[in-house]
């Protein structure tokens, strides 16, 4: 029997309405992701990455690396600033720098002491700022640490050997220290400009709660590992993964342990973390700018903390900061290295070699040491420019830190 009009439209609205509720649920069950996914989309917005870089926890998962006993209060004896310095031939005007760069804080310490501290874009002391690659500086610190208690038995030892799962991808064989080198020969593309590079496809995964294990597990090689340095931030990663099975400890435990109970930190730090718990190595590390430079401290002073204590061996401290073989040298004319400063144990080593070296993050984030000048510069940045400039604007920081560097030296 036919179904009169009214039936038909009963029905209909019977089937529109369950159509509604079923999306509804879905956008509510999926907007978790969703959010995360218009965060990371966002994330380098010129409106809006000051707050973004800032506010990374209030969106993104994250495991919080507790900071235990007495705080260390580093001294301050205030000192002026050169007004410029040299780049190039020319000489520069250092506080247009350091608004060009779109500095949120820099602090610098010269001989143990504060000599500079100053916060923008409305920063203040208390306020946690993705460090981007320099966390990866850090976590070099936690494979010493685990190499010195025997978690860890060599630096040639396959990656493999710890995390049998990369036996099925290209870091098959790969040993630690080549990805501490960042020489694995894995074929990754780190270009922040291009929406289709590997590492904006990584970030739009994770943001909708993939597991970057997996990731890591896919990638292949492109060339053999050991004869050429590129910056691949997947290799931190790796390396993350090694001292999640050494261990038996999430990283965030034990860099808790080594690090953050130990060097007098003032403030709680935060991983940022993927669907499974995993922290984000490559870009995820978020602390108080003096809790960077106490970090910077820590290796200036050859892995002794603020009470004299070696925690860390010396040897790894010089290891970690030495350019190991020839593809790691610096230079824009080394065939077998893409990138212009030296390259240690995620650590870079500015041109022409004068002992000083230094964590650096995208879009301006730095701990800088110059062992010889007993200067430690930390700085936070929120420098959209600094993605298409390639190395180019981390030279000329680099440039600028040494010339302070060499001023609080020339002036104690």
């Amino acid at each position: 029997m036919p179904f009169s009009p009214k039936t038909i439209w009963r029905k209909l609205g019977f089937g529109i309405g369950i159509f509604l509720l079923v999306s509804l649920g879905a956008a509510q069950f999926f907007k978790k992701d969703l959010i995360r996914l218009q965060f990371v989309l966002t994330l380098f917005e010129p409106a809006g990455i000051v707050e973004n870089f800032r506010n990374m926890t209030r969106v993104l998962d994250y495991r919080t690396v507790r900071r235990r006993g007495p705080v260390y209060r580093i001294p301050y004896e205030s000192k002026r600033l050169p007004a410029s310095y040299p780049y190039q031939g020319q000489d520069h005007d250092l506080a247009q720098w350091i608004e060009r760069t779109a500095t949120s804080g820099i602090i610098i310490i010269h001989d143990g002491k504060i000599a500079f501290e100053r916060y923008y874009l409305g920063n203040h002391a208390s306020t946690r700022w993705a460090s981007w690659s320099v966390g990866q500086s850090i976590v070099s610190a936690l494979v010493g640490f685990a190499m010195e208690e025997g978690l860890i038995r060599s630096l040639a030892d396959p990656v493999n050997d710890y995390v049998p799962r990369l036996g099925a991808s290209g870091y098959n064989g790969v040993t630690l220290r080549e990805v501490l080198q960042m020489s694995s020969g894995i074929g990754f593309n780190e270009d922040d400009a291009d929406w289709h590079s590997d590492i904006n496809r990584l970030a739009r995964r994770v943001a909708l709660g993939k597991a970057i294990d997996d990731v890591v597990v896919s990638l292949e090689n492109e060339r053999p590992p050991g004869t050429f340095h590129r910056r691949v931030s997947m290799d931190a990663q790796v390396l993350a993964m090694v001292l999640r099975e050494a261990t038996g400890r999430s990283l965030s435990t034990y860099m808790e342990e080594k690090l953050w109970s130990r060097l007098g930190m003032e403030s709680d730090a935060f991983w940022i973390v993927d669907g499974d718990g995993m922290e984000l190595v490559f870009c995820g590390f978020h602390a108080q700018l003096r809790d960077y430079a106490r970090f910077g401290l820590f290796f200036l002073n050859q892995g002794k903390t603020f009470r004299g204590q070696q925690i860390l061996s010396a040897r790894w401290i010089q290891d970690a900061v030495t350019p190991g073989r020839p593809h790691l040298l610096p230079g824009a004319d080394n065939p077998n290295s893409s990138s212009r400063p030296a390259f240690g144990y995620q650590w870079r080593l500015p041109e022409p070699p004068d002992g000083d070296y230094c964590a650096i993050g995208i879009c301006g984030q730095f701990i800088y040491v110059h062992p010889r000048y007993r200067v430690v510069i930390a700085k936070t940045s929120a420098d959209a420019d600094d993605i298409p400039s390639g190395d180019e604007r981390d030279v000329e920081s680099l440039a600028v830190f040494r010339s302070i560097a060499a001023d609080m030296a020339r002036h104690p």
